[in-house]
């Protein structure tokens, strides 16, 4: 690439061909873009859902955790392989099938509409980062109210009503200020260190739990292994289906980070031969090693912040909800292990929220601006046109995201909102992915009968899990029709 030329991660030139790694230490050396999922995963979802799903329900559910971070891994990786097989990023893909169109595929404007909607799941965030550092420094927003009561009083009112959104701003506009300063290597050198910080902190939390009166009884989690689904649940593990582990807007995102981060273009241009295939393959081994690599990563964090909602919150009927969820979330760490802690869980709790912000903004900008693209409202000439439309969308969405704090006020249910969303739009994006596998990959690319085996299964678990939600909602707005 020339000097001052701007890095194109969707062009395949013949320069940057490269061959695959050859043993595991250097395969390590080369992940990163599951890295970078992992690090939106452990966030809301598993901070907020899993932990108040554990809180509400005890072990009953911890089946449904691992089967649900387990089981979409298979469809990650799938369309890893289908990006590159061909060099194509998720929407080009979906672009190119039959089927109706405005300006782009139906199933482009479907995600559109679903990536909307979970922005009230990133407004959740904002305001979850908020509600954590008000906690750890109640005095900041106060004396923020106390200068501004001489000029503005209606604003001060409000700052001393909700303390919270200072730091929910503060948090918006650092986000943007990071995303647009740097590209991908700033995006995965900020997921490693966060990923691993809070993937550490959570798993120790529970290795010393049975040294408190909140041990986790190991008789209630093999109750956990039952596979039973309360009634009164149904609702809440749809969500959490569709939030925990890799959910849809993260496999959206997957083919886009792994053309970032070159493995296509170090495989190159799919011209058929063997050379090429050889090369395919071998990246292809290290995109699953990265994806099995992150799947380990966000488990351990799931079922670890699951663990401490089912064995220290339950007993104590304590539910993280609405304006006390943050406060009640410290008393996992609080209860067990003392106050002394609760200040380090809220810097915490703040990080992995503002961490999940932060790259969902940055992969939403990257697909957006691709929509944008296909659906014939922009034209990117050269790789320069593009970069500069994803900085503008991502000085856009940190504040859109803040916008839809501020109107809807509420960061459980905007996370539940967005998560419901993800899970609806499951069974199409793995619908899609199943087709790639059988219609658009190389054949010589083609995985294993398991992994066939596990890609139908997640396929047919995802629709049915959506299947039954949807008749849920139904019912609940309708109980005539239903019946």
């Amino acid at each position: 690439m020339k000097s001052g030329e701007i890095y194109d991660p969707y062009a395949l030139p013949a320069d940057a061909i490269q061959p695959p790694p050859t043993n595991l230490w250097r395969a390590l050396r080369n992940i990163g873009p599951g890295i970078i999922l992992a690090g939106s995963i452990v966030g809301s979802g598993e901070l907020i859902l899993t932990t108040k799903f554990g809180a509400q329900y005890g072990y009953a559910f911890l089946w449904l955790i691992l089967f649900s971070c387990v089981i979409k891994v298979f469809v990650q990786i799938e369309l890893g392989r289908y990006a590159i097989s061909s060099g194509k990023p998720t929407l080009g893909a979906i672009n190119e099938l039959r089927g109706p169109r405005l300006g782009a595929h139906i199933l482009v404007w479907w995600w559109l509409i679903m990536m909307l909607t979970t922005f009230t799941q990133i407004g959740g965030m904002a305001g979850g980062v908020g509600q954590a550092m008000d906690l750890a420094f109640p005095h900041a927003a106060r004396t923020i109210a106390d200068w501004t009561q001489p000029f503005w009083p209606d604003l001060a009112s409000l700052i001393r009503q909700r303390p919270d959104y200072p730091w929910a701003i503060l948090a918006s506009l650092t986000a943007v200020i990071l995303l647009v300063s740097g590209g991908y290597r700033r995006v995965e050198q900020l997921s490693v260190y966060l990923v691993a910080a809070v993937t550490l902190l959570t798993v120790l939390s529970v290795a010393v739990l049975p040294m408190t009166p909140y041990a986790i009884r190991w008789d209630r989690v093999v109750e956990g292994f039952q596979f039973l689904v309360p009634a009164a649940g149904m609702a809440v593990a749809f969500g959490v289906f569709g939030v925990t582990g890799v959910g849809a807007t993260e496999l959206y995102a997957y083919p886009y980070w792994c053309l970032e981060k070159g493995y296509a273009r170090f495989a190159g241009s799919r011209d058929g031969s063997e050379e090429w295939l050889q090369r395919a393959r071998g990246w292809i081994r290290v995109m699953q090693l990265d994806a099995w690599c992150s799947m380990i990563v966000f488990t351990l964090a799931t079922v670890s912040f699951y663990f401490m909602g089912a064995a220290v919150l339950h007993p104590q009927h304590l539910i993280p909800e609405d304006k006390a969820m943050v406060d009640t979330l410290s008393q996992m760490y609080a209860k067990p292990f003392g106050l002394w802690t609760q200040m380090v869980f809220l810097i915490g709790c703040g990080a992995v929220l503002f961490k999940t912000l932060y790259i969902s903004c940055a992969g939403h900008a990257r697909l957006t601006a691709d929509f944008f693209s296909l659906a014939k409202f922009l034209q990117f000439e050269t790789a320069r046109d593009r970069a500069r439309w994803i900085q503008v969308l991502c000085v856009f969405y940190p504040l859109l995201a803040l916008a839809l704090l501020l109107t809807l006020k509420n960061p459980v249910k905007m996370v539940v909102i967005g998560a419901v969303a993800q899970a609806a739009t499951l069974p199409i994006i793995s619908g899609i992915t199943v087709f790639f596998r059988y219609f658009g990959t190389d054949p010589r690319l083609a995985p294993r009968r398991f992994s066939d085996a596990c890609l139908w299964l997640a396929f047919f678990s995802i629709s049915c899990v959506a299947a039954y939600a949807v008749y849920s909602q139904l019912s609940s707005l309708w109980p005539a029709a239903a019946r």
